[in-house]
């Protein structure tokens, strides 16, 4: 039921998302068939740990690629700000808020320049947050497009994918819907359709998809009364000084969960059984999930990525 309805509510909203992005962006974007035929073919399984280049702001953070690191076993570097365009992330006279504080550790690199050496495996880019605004103010299509040929031009062989986020807990358009249809309204039918048609013979770009991972553990939390210390949604959300809820950042158990999405994703293989117990990128210890609680946070995420032709598993 669940493979179901992922399957099926994304097909519906990659049209919705084809339509908005005739309207917001103008008209060149692939179609829904063109979407579907370029992921018929999944990426081949990599043969060891990858050398990962994470781009984006704080919904990415140093501490998710960190414990990501952990996991996999392999290197990584990133170039972050806070609410980043990848517009200002381009342009040498658009100022990266927070870009001193935000890359002030050992694994910051220029991104342009870490592209263009060719080193790394794979790319893995984000845009800022609200999407409607980056597509219609921030040419978010068009930037998605110099990033990615960027990384193409540094390593014809790179795997690239797209990182999707999620909105504000207390969004208007609700925080579930935004997680159940931006994928086809905007993540996809927007940013990757409009930023593939531009090079039709160019490999696709992948997606880890965070935000459907959260959606349907938040679904599943809710349902069950809660596991260890999460109940709702709001458990794997950060707290202010004040003690209230960050909207929008997550804590370290939230942080896991999109670690977990990231590495099924990259290696296309299940993250069952893999440790919990890890460090953040200061190296202090991360607050790790109960058993169970790890389970279905590992369980959960292998059955959303798994059957999503955009991430470029094989499927069964």
């Amino acid at each position: 039921m669940m493979r179901r309805r992922l399957v099926l509510s994304g097909l519906a909203a990659i049209g919705c998302g084809l339509a908005a992005w005739a309207y917001l962006a103008g008209p060149k974007a692939l179609t829904a068939d063109q979407m579907a035929a370029r992921y018929e073919t999944p990426l081949p399984l990599p043969t060891g740990p990858l050398k990962v280049f994470h781009l984006g702001h704080s919904l990415v953070g140093r501490d998710m690629p960190s414990m990501l690191a952990q996991l996999a076993g392999h290197e990584h570097a990133s170039q972050l700000g806070w609410g980043t365009p990848l517009k200002a992330h381009w342009e040498p006279d658009e100022a990266i808020q927070g870009f001193e504080v935000e890359n002030a550790h050992d694994h910051f690199r220029d991104a342009k320049g870490a592209l263009a050496s060719g080193y790394y495996d794979a790319f893995i880019l984000t845009e800022m947050v609200e999407l409607e605004a980056a597509i219609a103010y921030f040419n978010a299509v068009g930037y998605v497009g110099k990033w990615v040929s960027a990384a193409r031009s540094g390593n014809p062989e790179i795997r690239v994918y797209l990182y999707e986020t999620w909105h504000e807990l207390d969004d208007p358009q609700g925080w579930l819907n935004r997680l159940d249809t931006d994928p086809g309204r905007y993540w996809e039918g927007t940013l990757l359709a409009g930023a593939m048609a531009s090079d039709p013979d160019a490999p696709a770009i992948y997606v880890v998809p965070a935000g459907r991972v959260m959606a349907e553990f938040v679904r599943r939390i809710e349902a069950s009364g809660g596991v260890g210390a999460v109940v709702s949604r709001e458990d794997l959300f950060a707290r202010q000084d004040d003690g209230t809820v960050d909207q929008i950042h997550i804590n370290d158990l939230g942080a896991y969960l999109v670690a977990l999405t990231h590495y099924a994703v990259l290696y296309q293989t299940s993250p069952l059984g893999l440790p919990t117990e890890l460090l953040r990128a200061d190296g202090t210890p991360a607050t790790a999930p109960s058993p169970e609680l790890a389970r279905l946070m590992q369980q959960t995420v292998w059955d959303v990525v798994s059957v999503l032709p955009v991430t470029g598993i094989p499927q069964n």
